[in-house]
């Protein structure tokens, strides 16, 4: 049965690290402003691991390594970008991540590598299986008591996109159709391959010999065509001859036969035009998730990661949520599902949103309407019109912009507005409306409220950082999504240890101040005993001492 760890380790009076390090090292192991010990007390101890007992049945007994540590691992990988070896010689060897870790003793056990794959596999089928992330989960309950903490404001947040490749080859559509098949047949058992006659275990087998990108090298267009054909028609013949099949690379290649192929008159095999076939359709069958998309005269087959953070002025800012979704996913999907993971994480609905035109539509516009929230556009998706819409009053005023000419409108029969023109009636709808006035309102906006979004990019890079190519190390949504909420974690701690040790040298400045402020009351207490008749004000100081509490005095001035 499911039980947690302990937080704390055991010191153990000989292979204690702190006891074995030098004065000046141990200065530097002890500071509480160094990254290693803001990830053990704001990271590592807010780890729930209440959030993974369903990965645990009652007959598959208690995990056998901390959940807390397997998660540290997994966060202090993907923060510093090693491989997995790299992680595990890290963990053995290095003081500084061993103290991340909560392993202060020189004997205390890191998880073994078979332990550490199996829970990352747990948790990526637990996903499939259920739609459920639980590293997001983790990633949101280490985040709210963060942000608890240091008090993080929420009340603004903004939000941005990046589509980044999944760890798979640009594939052609002949490599596609043609790896598909190849990777059925390897799953086929011995038993399976014998119900197919000689000549399609022959031709099978020659594709696994000679790879695609071979055939592709060494023929012309008409060939692959030809290669094509063949191909459709002895996947449709696998499809029937294991119809009743129904494991993982089955279903596969009777998606991509839907998606590349159809079926005439008289079951003949005919290839699909290139402009019927959907962006989401399969991009590899190593990685069945990812989507392709041209944006930007960007092309990516990979996944669309979105990313909130707060926003506020002169305060600690995280990232509250991160979304991942086949790259063909339009921003729209992303704003109220970014809204409410904010709102999980800081315990209330943001008052300002802050995003590019790539965001907007009418629902959730209409959604920022309901929650009262002010959403500031930096744009707006399509090109301007040519009648400027005001409502005054009850009524609508339509000014053609060619011409400056005010023309008169009224209210038709279906509720919608409507002007006169050569060729009949214009109409317009609230939503027609309401996007005329954004437009106004962007070009409005004050300097300051527009540059309030472009922070995030800086957020989406160093979410990316150690992607190469653009692409991540992994395939499948489930691991990306694992992927993207460590990287975030750790970008949140960067923020808080630059946070703290900001406050730190706050701190130091402030006593220095808070003795000279002493200095000069005494002075004035001095100067009154002398029966001098002076008038004071009053101002209220706001300074951070070492143990983060906020404390205020009166300072006094002479006058």
């Amino acid at each position: 049965m499911f039980r947690q760890s302990k937080k704390d380790l055991q010191l153990d009076m000989f292979s204690n690290t702190d006891s074995l390090l030098t004065e000046s090292v141990k200065a530097h192991y002890n500071d509480k402003s160094r990254w290693h010990n803001i990830f053990y007390e704001y990271v590592f101890k807010r780890i729930t691991e209440d959030i993974f007992k369903d990965l645990f049945s009652d007959r598959m007994g208690a995990p056998n390594a901390s959940i807390r540590l397997l998660i540290g691992m997994m966060a202090i990988k993907e923060g510093h970008g090693w491989s997995d070896s790299e992680l595990f010689e890290q963990c053995e060897y290095h003081i500084l991540v061993r103290a991340a870790l909560g392993l202060h003793n020189l004997t205390d056990k890191i998880p073994a590598q078979s332990t550490y794959y199996l829970f990352r596999r747990r948790i990526h089928e637990y996903q499939k299986e259920n739609n459920i992330d639980l590293m997001k989960a983790a990633f949101q309950s280490i985040t709210a008591k963060q942000s608890e903490i240091f008090k993080v404001n929420g009340k603004s947040i903004r939000m941005d996109s990046k589509l980044i490749g999944s760890n798979i080859a640009w594939c052609t559509r002949y490599e596609i159709i043609h790896e598909t098949v190849v990777v059925f047949y390897k799953s086929l058992n011995k038993k399976a391959k014998l119900r197919l006659n000689k000549e399609e275990q022959l031709l099978i087998e020659s594709l696994q010999q000679e790879g695609a990108e071979k055939v592709v090298y060494r023929s012309n267009r008409e060939d692959i065509q030809k290669q094509l054909q063949k191909l459709g028609i002895l996947i449709y013949k696998l499809i029937n001859v294991y119809k009743e099949e129904d494991s993982k690379q089955c279903l596969l290649l009777k998606q991509i036969f839907s998606e590349q192929y159809k079926v005439i008159e008289d079951e003949q095999i005919e290839l699909r035009p290139k402009e019927e076939i959907q962006s989401g359709s399969i991009q590899s069958p190593y990685d069945t998730d990812c989507a392709y998309k041209n944006k930007d005269r960007q092309k990516v087959k990979g996944f669309s990661f979105n990313v909130t953070e707060t926003c506020d002025d002169n305060h600690l800012n995280l990232i509250t949520d991160i979304q991942v979704a086949p790259a063909n996913t339009p921003d729209t999907e992303f704003v109220i599902e970014g809204i409410e993971g904010t709102e999980k994480v800081i315990g209330h609905i943001p008052k300002n949103a802050h995003t590019d035109g790539a965001f907007h539509n009418p629902v959730n516009r209409e959604y920022c309407k309901e929650k009262e929230l002010n959403w500031y556009l930096t744009g707006i998706q399509g090109i301007t019109g040519r009648y400027d819409l005001e409502m005054i009053g009850e009524n609508l005023q339509v000014t053609d912009t060619k011409t400056g000419k005010i023309i008169p409108a009224e209210k038709a029969i279906n509720g919608q507005w409507r002007i006169q023109i050569s060729k009949g009636y214009r109409y317009f709808g609230e939503n027609e409306i309401d996007v005329c006035n954004i437009r106004k309102a962007i070009i409005e906006m004050p300097a300051k409220l527009r540059n309030k979004r472009n922070n995030v990019e800086a957020t989406i890079f160093q979410l990316c950082y150690f992607t190469r190519n653009n692409k991540t190390r992994y395939r499948g949504i489930a691991k990306q999504k694992t992927w993207a909420s460590m990287r975030c974690l750790w970008v949140n701690l960067v923020r808080i240890v630059n946070f703290v040790g900001g406050v730190c040298l706050k701190t130091s400045n402030t006593l220095e101040n808070q003795a000279l402020i002493r200095l000069f009351t005494q002075k004035c207490i001095e100067v009154i005993e002398m029966s001098w008749i002076f008038k004071f004000a009053t101002e209220q100081v706001v300074f951070v001492n070492g143990q983060d509490n906020f404390l205020s005095f009166e300072k006094k001035y002479f006058l």
